[in-house]
């Protein structure tokens, strides 16, 4: 769920209810979500805007590049022991593939997934995924909030 969050934020700025309507999900379902990325720092609330009811918080991502920094993974007490080796490394991307290289990096992950532990090795851990998002960002979603 939180990585379909963070991709549904990729397109820009939307309210708890708009993630549960894109995600098909329940709205509080989605905000424990939300606070559990904002508490790690993956998301932010980018504005508010008085609306008939209440007041509805826009969220954002915060990290625009790829890569995220030692700093960033040292403020974590859990990922503490990530920042212990220089050669550490996390992505969160959203792509633009054309099929055919979206079908041979498949093959790539895959064989990477299937390769046997090299027993004379280090222990590493690997999170591996690419799957198609929508073409459309969340219904309502906007890029600038008041």
């Amino acid at each position: 769920m939180r990585h379909r969050l963070l991709a549904a934020l990729s397109g820009g700025e939307a309210t708890i209810s708009q993630l549960a309507v894109a995600l098909d999900s329940n709205k509080g379902n989605v905000a424990h979500h939300l606070k559990v990325l904002a508490d790690a720092g993956l998301v932010e609330l980018a504005g508010t805007q008085r609306v008939r009811g209440g007041t509805e918080q826009y969220y954002r991502r915060t990290m625009s590049g790829p890569d995220v920094s030692r700093t960033t993974l040292a403020e974590d007490e859990s990922n503490a022991f990530a920042v212990a080796e220089p050669g550490v490394f996390l992505a969160l991307r959203t792509l633009r593939l054309t099929p055919r290289h979206a079908e041979r990096l498949t093959t790539i992950l895959r064989d990477l997934a299937g390769q046997p532990d090299d027993g004379d090795g280090r222990p590493y851990s690997v999170i591996l995924g690419l799957y198609q998002l929508d073409q459309t960002p969340p219904p309502g979603t906007s890029t600038t909030s008041g």
